[in-house]
């Protein structure tokens, strides 16, 4: 699915900001800061989850400055799609893990059934053990906690720093609400994008 440039300048044209740059790099200040005091003596192995967490992962690591290794895990329940089905591993780096403290990184916490089912996975894999972050949480409830959160924003349909709405706007550089014209309302049943 493509979107063509007069609907994605309306999109963009309606949507709300929701955290500026600002906020966003001040979250990944504090997410670096939270995470070298639990990991830097560890020797973690970093999980990107693909791929949303692309752009928070390459934010992040340089601001972590300790001895890390980088993986990446691919599992989705959206495949695109506006509200998330069964999980779907593309990756899931098992023979990795084993023994290994792990890092999860993630861009979003919406309902957490993602989250948990790494988490399991990793756990069943045989880390020695998982901790997770997450660049944005809704505030509603959720299947499972992140142990870092670096910003919380209402349960609305949002877009930028890695978050998507139908494949595009991973790049913005404002965190922003999908206006409900463009078929955002509250999470009830729609992804994160």
């Amino acid at each position: 699915m493509t979107v063509d440039s007069g609907e994605y300048a309306a999109v963009a044209g309606r949507a709300e900001c929701l955290a500026t740059s600002e906020d966003m790099e001040a979250a990944l200040d504090r997410m670096a800061a939270a995470l070298t005091e639990r990991l830097a003596d560890k020797d973690p192995l970093v999980l990107c989850v693909m791929t949303g967490a692309v752009v928070v992962t390459g934010m992040l690591l340089p601001r972590l400055a300790f001895p890390l290794r980088l993986d990446y895990i691919h599992a989705t329940r959206y495949q695109g799609a506006t509200s998330g089905g069964e999980l779907v591993w593309r990756y899931r780096p098992s023979a990795a893990i084993r023994g290994e403290h792990v890092l999860v990184l993630d861009d979003i916490l919406d309902q957490g059934v993602t989250l948990d089912q790494v988490v399991r996975a990793c756990r069943e894999d045989g880390a020695a053990s998982v901790l997770t972050a997450v660049l944005v949480e809704k505030r509603r409830p959720h299947v499972c906690a992140a142990d870092v959160v670096g910003i919380q924003v209402p349960d609305r349909y949002i877009y930028g720093y890695g978050l998507d709405y139908k494949h595009y706007f991973r790049n913005a550089r404002d965190l922003c609400a999908v206006a409900e014209e463009d078929g955002a309302e509250s999470s009830g049943g729609l992804r994160k994008p």
